[in-house]
């Protein structure tokens, strides 16, 4: 394998295509292609390592065994079929493939993936005399084939499980919010881990738990394992020794006070089982606590609240309600903190009486939501100053 010229592809949250791309940058790739739904970039095997380990934003990461051009179903077979699949994986490893596509003109893609499907054990008959067998629910191999017009790109996922699985998380709660894009509102926030932070809000305790291993600098992919480390080529040797280096640039300490708080004694619970499961129990300070009672622990700081909104909640007047109050805290407690909300209710910008200087539109799933950035001030909101993030 030439490892110098290699393609991959990360697939992130709608929405942080660009935060990503940033942060594959600050991770040495430079080499990227922003495009819809993710980061393309190239560069030698190493930098797969570097970006399953250290990514925060992005949800995988593809690496492109090949490309066809197609016109019917059996080119897309014989696309397959002329890859090299034995010498990336053993036989006795379990398959999935998914298939997705764009304007592509053939009628069916279960009927494609089973073709797919169907080329890669043909190879390897062929070849090994064996052939890998199907598992939908927990494969040791995935393959991902989209599918424009004309062609199709063959990638095999060197994740496994999807990366915002860092490995700290014991329990749930409900319509948690996934770690990647509680990462990617981080960045977008523009917080800085020397700054105060405040989730008022944290249900399970996602968002603070990002925070806290981002000042700590501690690698979200250190407490799992990888899909690649199944692959044939694998170097484990360069590869633990990227562990390790992260392990060694991790710092004892948050250099800032991080805070986190719900009013849900159950919500907070599961929060402390996850901060303690991560190592980051001592860093988080942790309270039950509603927001509307809540004051400031610092003259300024960065606030980001995922309030409940709607999809989870039963009665909309609750929401009329909640967010006014929310409006009328921030302008009498929280004077000089930057304060944003992540909310898929379309209302929020009336209800919560503060005029936004930014507006970012995002996905939480299949949910379009907005990243309200408010910029608190002593008296009126409707004349502030735009935020200026290379000045902070």
């Amino acid at each position: 394998m030439d490892s110098t010229k290699q393609r991959f592809f990360a697939p992130c949250p709608r929405g942080l295509e660009g935060p990503l791309e940033e942060e594959l940058q600050d991770l040495g790739v430079d080499q990227t292609n922003k495009t819809e739904g993710g980061v393309a970039f190239h560069g030698p095997w190493s930098v797969l390592y570097q970006v399953n380990l250290a990514s925060r934003i992005a949800s995988r990461v593809l690496w492109e065994a090949g490309r066809a051009f197609y016109r019917t179903e059996d080119d897309v077979y014989r696309g397959a079929y002329g890859l090299t699949w034995p010498d990336w994986f053993e036989p006795s490893c379990t398959i999935k493939v998914k298939v997705s596509a764009r304007r592509c003109p053939l009628p069916s893609l279960d009927f494609l993936t089973l073709r797919i499907k169907d080329a890669i054990c043909d190879k390897f008959m062929a070849v090994r005399h064996r052939r890998p067998s199907v598992n939908t629910q927990r494969p040791d191999i995935r393959i991902d084939a989209f599918l424009d017009a004309t062609s199709a790109t063959f990638y095999l996922d060197t994740s496994g499980e999807p990366l915002f699985k860092r490995g700290y998380r014991v329990d749930h709660v409900e319509a948690p919010l996934r770690e990647n894009l509680a990462a990617g509102l981080l960045r977008l926030t523009g917080w800085t881990p020397d700054q105060v932070f405040v989730d008022p809000m944290c249900g399970g305790g996602t968002i603070p738990l990002e925070a806290g291993l981002m000042a700590r600098r501690m690698a979200p992919g250190l407490a799992r394992s990888f899909a690649f480390e199944r692959l044939l080529f694998h170097d484990p040797k360069q590869w633990n020794r990227l562990r390790e280096t992260a392990r060694t640039r991790q710092l004892e300490r948050v250099p800032s006070p991080i805070y986190a708080s719900d009013r849900d004694p159950a919500a907070v619970k599961i929060a402390q089982r996850t901060f303690q499961e991560s190592g980051l129990a001592a860093d988080i300070r942790l309270r039950q606590a509603n927001f509307l009672n809540l004051d400031p622990p610092a003259s300024q700081g960065v606030l980001l609240i995922n309030p409940p909104y709607g999809v989870r909640v039963r009665h909309s007047e609750t929401l009329d309600e909640l967010y006014p109050k929310i409006g009328d805290r921030l302008k009498q407690r929280w004077a000089g903190w930057r304060a944003y909300i992540f909310t898929g209710n379309a209302l929020v910008q009336k209800l919560i009486g503060l005029a936004p200087s930014r507006r970012i539109p995002l996905f939480n799933g299949p949910l379009e939501c907005r990243l309200y950035e408010f910029m608190i001030v002593e008296g009126s909101m409707r004349k502030k100053p735009r935020a200026i993030h290379g000045n902070r």
